[in-house]
């Protein structure tokens, strides 16, 4: 049988690990959401006005920018993860920098997302 998780302290990278399998889910969810957006704008302006009015609220900007963040960190751990594929970065420093370089790159990828969108016509 499995340890129990109190056995374990926690580290970054059980935190990437399981990080990396919920934005898995996170995007999956996400992708009806522009499903439903791609479907509206098809729709027409009215459909399309409904769907942006509810982008646009503040909870769709917190879906929205948490599905971004999924996005943004699922590309940078995903690379990280290829890079070991090849090899690399398993000495135990290495591994727990590049852990915290997936958590802190996606988030400032994310920031520069929205500040770039927010620039763009006067908002996003």
């Amino acid at each position: 049988m499995s340890p129990h998780l109190q056995v374990y302290s926690w580290q970054v990278q059980m935190v990437t690990s399981i990080l990396h399998r919920a934005t898995g889910v996170v995007l999956a969810l996400g992708s009806l959401l522009m499903v439903c957006a791609f479907l509206s704008l098809a729709a027409g302006p009215e459909q399309w006005a409904h769907f942006s009015a509810f982008a646009r609220s503040p909870l769709g900007f917190l879906i929205l920018f948490g599905w971004s963040w999924s996005l943004a960190y699922h590309l940078i751990n995903g690379i990280r993860h290829l890079v070991q594929d090849a090899g690399y970065g398993y000495a135990i420093a290495t591994f727990v920098r590049n852990s915290w370089i997936s958590v802190f790159g996606s988030l400032l990828l994310t920031a520069l997302i929205w500040v770039l969108a927010m620039m763009q016509r006067g908002g996003a």
